[in-house]
């Protein structure tokens, strides 16, 4: 994906033209998945670690965005909460994103690729601890 390519999303250009930059569907994607119950946090893919320890920023963590000819290609790399419904979970988390895109960028998305990497387990508490000793 080159840093200088933008989305232009606007029909009537008398006023002027405007673009919305990858890195912001990246960001409003992360956020969307990040409001879904069931959700523990995204992830990168190994690639996008790798790029962030040698200094290049990546804006949405846990999210890639691709875009081609054929449309707009979104893959979230998620963590889930342990004894969740992953096929529901992932339902969701699409369902979000995509009437989030559309409600703040107007845009149609061609894919939302979930990719869940991990599940969380449940941190035990203090009280949990305590009372099992």
């Amino acid at each position: 994906m080159e840093e200088k390519q933008l989305l232009n999303v606007s029909d009537d250009q008398s006023l002027g033209k405007v673009e919305i930059a990858p890195e912001v569907i990246e960001v409003i994607a992360g956020i969307a998945a990040n409001e879904v119950s069931g959700v523990a946090n995204m992830r990168g893919n190994l690639a996008s670690n790798v790029t962030e320890r040698f200094g290049k920023k990546k804006h949405g963590k846990g999210v890639r965005v691709d875009l081609s000819d054929q449309g707009i290609v979104i893959d979230v790399f998620t963590v889930l909460d342990y004894g969740v419904s992953i096929p529901t979970v992932a339902q969701k988390i699409q369902d979000s994103i995509r009437s989030t895109l559309k409600n703040m960028t107007a845009l149609e998305i061609l894919e939302i690729n979930v990719h869940v990497v991990g599940v969380q387990m449940e941190e035990k508490t203090e009280e949990q601890e305590q009372q099992n000793s």
